[in-house]
This record gives structure tokens, C-alpha cells and sequence, in this order.
């Protein structure tokens, strides 16, 4: 039977990460992945432009993080700023947009990918695809399904969570690590749409168009952003920001407030044309069927929708749930599984998009990666 040093299982960007930072120590490093080819979550990334990280001083960028991770001394390891040094040292130079969110400026994924595995095999990382990952048993010993067994000194699960199965991420470890002993949270839709019953007037002048500069409140969380009127419900950064929110509620809604810039006096005020509703935004304020101006613009303050449900699991960009925090020690190793790491989204996490995605996936693959060369 092989014996390697550290075994790496899963190519996405945070099992790369941790054997770059792994090989970096000296260690000799291969990484297994169950495709025909590693990268593949992070080249679907790259179709919206490879939003790396998001800019900003760390006391603004953790409590984007929810879970029981302590993320201030994770991402001062591997800060925002450490990111976008590792990609400028690939060549590929980044910038900030006015959102804040940080993007490579060829805008793509394939060049980064490219150059990464180019430096990795200059570190001597080898990676081994169609190597599907099938059994863990006592000695670090790893099955695959193609009958190969491998020793590892210590070992760094990378498998994602259960978004994109198709490159990968199904979330079919779950299973395999509670027979293990891990106590696994249930891995849920998190940056996903919801769901909600449009009459067809709606759907017919608003399907398809986006609602922009509106604030959007859930729970007791309010944030600003636009969202996406779709046959099924509804789409977009603000209500992908809201997820953990609404998966709380027993009776998931949301209210928009159409003109935040404007208090329902000054809308009642004016003339309803005056208001300069786009046309999504027009078609479902009509549903409210008011004609009295002040309560017209009191629903235009804090138009109520109910949700149905989240789209599911398979579609969504990320999932939450996984791997309990409790089952972790500081370095991401598991109490009852002394030599073995994980890291990225199979630990119980969640973040809106932005950047913050990412971002964790590198900075749990640090950890990992550097506690895999240390063990």
C-alpha cells in the first residue's frame, strides 16, 4: 500500500489551497478528486466574473460569517488582502469595484486556475482525478472507489457542500462521516431563491425584470440590494443575503421597502407617477389593491410577501450545515479523528455572497493545510 505525507481529498479551491500551503512547508502533498479534472466549482464561479473576496478592514468583513468558527483569527491568517496578494502572485492582477467586491481583472476563472496548477506542479503537488473517495479506515488508511487504498500521514477533507453537484459538490459525504462518528449538521440551500405564489398579472408585466435601490427586511435584518422577479418566486443579492434569516421563520416572508430614500408622508405626498416605480415594482404594489394615498405608501414602505420555500439544494450557489464546529479543534482537526483536517464548506458555515464564499474557502484551506504540515 502507498503511503503518502498528506493526502488531500477534493480539488476544489479549498482543498488547492491547503496542499499549495501544505507543499509550501515542505511537505509532499497529493490531492485526490473524483472528476476528471480539479477546479470545476471555482471555474462556475469565474462564469459571473470570480468574485475573489470583498475589500475592507477585517472588523467589517467577519460578521458576514455566521457559525461558531472564530473567523476574526481565520481570516487575519488569511486575510482579504492575502488573497489578492496570492492572485497577483499568479499573474493575474485584481481590482475593487465600487461594490466592494474584488475580482481578478480578466474577469474569468480559467487564467487563475491555469496558473495555479502550473505553481503547484512546480511545488510538487500531484494530483490524481477520477479518484472518488469511498471509505476512511483506522490508520488514515483512504478507499477509493477504483479499488485504490493510500496511507496518509495526515489527511485534509475538502469535499464541499452540496450546491453544483454536478462539478462535484453533492454532499454525499455527509452519510460516510456520521458512520465515522462526526456530528454532521444537515446541509441546506443558502444564496438561493425562494419561492412565492404570483398571480399572473404579476408574472405577465414582471417576469424576468429586476427591482433595484429597494431595501429588503426579514427577521430583524434589513439589507439594501435589488432582487429578481422569476416564474417561481424571486432571486438576487438581497435575498440571498436573508437565507439564514428566513430559514429561522416558521413563516418565511419578506417586506420590501420600494423608496427607502423617501418616509411614507413625503410618498403620500406626491402623485404616484411621481414615485418612479419600475415596472416589477408597480405590478406587485398593485396587488395591494389600496387606493387611500397614505396606505398605498405605507405598503410601498413595507410591502409584505410570503415565501413558500427555499429553490433546492442542487441549485443553490452555496449550502449551509455540515460538520458541527464542536467537532473541531482550533486548527480544523477532528477530536475524534486525530491527523485528519477538513476545511472550506463542509464545515458548518454560511456567508452571503460578495466574496465572503471564497474568501472562506481559501482561509479554512490555509489553516488546514499549514495544521496538516505541522501534525
Amino acid at each position: 500500500m502507498e503511503t503518502v505525507d498528506i493526502a488531500v481529498i477534493g480539488g476544489g479551491p479549498a482543498g488547492l489551497h491547503a496542499a499549495e500551503v501544505a507543499a509550501g512547508m515542505g511537505s509532499k502533498v497529493v490531492v485526490f478528486d473524483g472528476k476528471p479534472s480539479v477546479g470545476r466549482k471555482f471555474l462556475v464561479a469565474g462564469k459571473g466574473g470570480l468574485n475573489l473576496t470583498h475589500g475592507g478592514p477585517l472588523e467589517g468583513f467577519v460578521p458576514n460569517y455566521q457559525g461558531e468558527g472564530n473567523w476574526e483569527r481565520l481570516l487575519r491568517d488569511f486575510s482579504n488582502h492575502d488573497l489578492r496578494e496570492w492572485c497577483h502572485g499568479l499573474g493575474q492582477e485584481t481590482f475593487e469595484a465600487s461594490s466592494g467586491r474584488v475580482y481578478p481583472k480578466a474577469l474569468k476563472g480559467a487564467p487563475v486556475l491555469r496558473a495555479w496548477l502550473a505553481r503547484l506542479r512546480e511545488m510538487g503537488v500531484e494530483i490524481r482525478p477520477k479518484h472518488l473517495w469511498q471509505d476512511l479506515v483506522p490508520g488514515n488508511i483512504l478507499r477509493f472507489t477504483n479499488g485504490v487504498e493510500v496511507r496518509a500521514k495526515s489527511i485534509v477533507f475538502a469535499l464541499g457542500g452540496g450546491s453544483w453537484p454536478k462539478t462535484g459538490s453533492d454532499g454525499g459525504w455527509v452519510g460516510k462521516f456520521r458512520e465515522l462518528g462526526i456530528d454532521c449538521q444537515p446541509l441546506v440551500a443558502s444564496n438561493c431563491g425562494w419561492e412565492c405564489d404570483w398571480s399572473p398579472v404579476v408574472l405577465a408585466a414582471a417576469e424576468g425584470l429586476p427591482i433595484k435601490n429597494i431595501h429588503v427586511r426579514a427577521g430583524a435584518k434589513t439589507v439594501a440590494g435589488e432582487l429578481l422577479v422569476t416564474r417561481y418566486g424571486l432571486e438576487g443579492g438581497a435575498i440571498y443575503a436573508l437565507g439564514g434569516e428566513l430559514r429561522k421563520m416558521s413563516e418565511p416572508a419578506i417586506e420590501i421597502d420600494f423608496k427607502p430614500t423617501f418616509s411614507a408622508a413625503q410618498l403620500a405626498a406626491k402623485p404616484i407617477r411621481e414615485w418612479k416605480l419600475s415596472k416589477p415594482a408597480a405590478a406587485i404594489l398593485a396587488t395591494s389593491r389600496f387606493q387611500d394615498p397614505a396606505q398605498l405608501a405605507k405598503a410601498a414602505k413595507s410591502f409584505r410577501i410570503p415565501l413558500l420555500r427555499p429553490r433546492p439544494l442542487s441549485e443553490a450557489i452555496s449550502s449551509a450545515g455540515g460538520i458541527r464546529w464542536d467537532e473541531l479543534d482550533g486548527n480544523l482537526m477532528l477530536y475524534k479523528l486525530p491527523g485528519v483536517f477538513v476545511c472550506g464548506e463542509m464545515i458548518d458555515w454560511d456567508a452571503p455572497t460578495g466574496g465572503y464564499l471564497l474568501q472562506a474557502a481559501f482561509a479554512t484551506g490555509a489553516c488546514a493545510g499549514k495544521a496538516a504540515a505541522g501534525f
